[in-house]
């Protein structure tokens, strides 16, 4: 085997132009595979991390208008949301894990020691926290003890933090809503967020839902009604998405989704509307959002990867083109080592060698390169939001390593098999 090794590289050192051509072939396919690959799950990486600062797999729910009679009630009828409806959608709807009221209002006078604002303000939940993605900086999050006791206590967001205090710490600093004092607990971390129903948070206020009901009720409504309720579906609805999109039979907007499915039927027995009016209810689910951008980025990764396997093939073809002719430039020195005593198996060993060591050789030097460009981008480039650079996960980087190693087998294998079987008599008397 060690002379065969030998013999193999003193082969490919005699025709180092053709060899090193032949090679880049290779190269430049595992590079393509690589940085398309890479580039693919960069972009899907991306898009997970955007949803996530918005609040991963959550819908939210706003009262609508009714578009069907229902129970001797006319249609075009005004659907309120209230504490209650939550409440019951907590208790009743069988895919929801979290529902949670919130209350939202806009032009409420901000007022610290050192600047003024007018931000979006929101009434809120300690369960709403778990589901939101509403990450400190520093302090505490809002609990059941500022619910119960109504406490004026407010997290803030990073940029609406800077304006009202500026560098300085927010922590236990009062602050006047419309003239009554709230106290900061905790100072939400800046978010890169492009996906909100709202706004961005960094420029809101969240303060516990019983203190804002009380001294912000909305102006436009009855008591006890809410701007929109919060919900998190169970992990085992957010896995069947996949199949209710497959099982569709028609257009993909005409999808009833679980979710929304289950929460109307709730609603639609407390309001008295029909359950099957999509109209009386409106939901933003994110995971649906999540599973549609998915299937997208999906399909773009998957073309990029195969364009790359193309071009890995055409170099492989490259090679064992190369290799045909060698063999056909070598049949005479076949003939004398067959004639001299080397078997079939051991002229096939040498020329499977020969195609496969070119192959493996181009195929890491193109690992090789095609790593240190994702890593050069991930360091030198600032990356868009839904974009967290060149990322080569696991499966890829196997599903390329087998890949070379299957091209390398199928191109060395042929002129191996070519140059094997040449009887020993015709190959001594073959001229070029």
């Amino acid at each position: 085997m060690k002379e065969a090794f030998l013999q193999t590289f003193e082969n490919l050192r005699a025709n180092k132009l053709r060899s090193c051509l032949t090679m880049f072939g290779i190269l430049w396919g595992v590079i393509s595979v690589v940085i398309l690959s890479a580039t693919g799950e960069g972009f899907r990486q991306g898009n997970e991390h955007v949803l996530r600062e918005l609040g991963k797999n959550i819908g939210i729910v706003w009262g609508g208008r009714t578009s069907k009679q229902a129970g001797g009630e006319r249609a075009g009828r005004q659907i309120w949301l209230t504490v209650d409806d939550a409440r019951a959608i907590r208790a009743e709807a069988r895919l929801v894990a979290v529902a949670t009221p919130e209350i939202q209002r806009g032009s409420i006078k901000v007022k610290s020691r050192y600047n003024a604002a007018a931000p979006q303000v929101h009434g809120i939940e300690p369960s709403y926290q778990d589901i939101r993605t509403l990450d400190l900086e520093m302090g505490r999050q809002l609990n059941w003890d500022d619910e119960q006791q109504v406490r004026r206590a407010a997290l803030i967001g990073a940029d609406l933090c800077e304006q009202l205090f500026g560098k300085r710490n927010p922590l236990g600093e009062e602050i006047t809503l419309n003239g009554i004092r709230y106290v900061i607990a905790g100072k939400i971390r800046k978010k890169e967020q492009d996906s909100n129903y709202s706004g961005p948070d960094n420029d809101k206020l969240f303060v516990p839902f019983a203190a804002m009901a009380q001294d912000f009720p909305r102006p436009d409504a009855q008591p006890g009604v809410v701007s929109n309720i919060i919900v998190a579906p169970k992990p085992a609805v957010v896995d069947e998405l996949p199949g209710v999109l497959a099982g569709r039979t028609g257009r993909i907007d005409d999808i009833d989704w679980p979710l929304a499915r289950d929460v109307r039927a709730v609603l639609a027995r407390r309001h008295g509307f029909d359950a099957t009016d999509r109209e009386a209810m409106w939901m933003w689910d994110t995971s649906v959002n999540s599973l549609m951008f998915g299937r997208m980025v999906d399909t773009m990764r998957n073309f990029f990867v195969t364009v790359g396997f193309i071009t890995l093939a055409l170099g492989g073809v490259g090679v064992m083109n190369i290799m045909l002719i060698a063999v056909r430039e070598r049949t005479r020195e076949i003939g004398v080592r067959k004639a001299l005593g080397a078997t079939t198996g051991a002229i096939l060993r040498q020329f499977f060698l020969e195609g496969f060591i070119m192959t493996a050789v181009s195929g890491v030097l193109g690992m090789m390169v095609a790593l240190a460009l994702c890593t050069a981008v991930n360091r030198l480039v600032h990356m868009p939001q839904r974009f967290t650079g060149m990322i080569l996960s696991p499966s890829a980087a196997v599903m390329t390593v087998c890949a070379l190693v299957l091209v390398g087998i199928v191109t060395a294998l042929l002129p191996a098999r070519r140059a094997a079987e040449l009887p020993p008599v015709e190959a001594l008397r073959y001229e070029m």
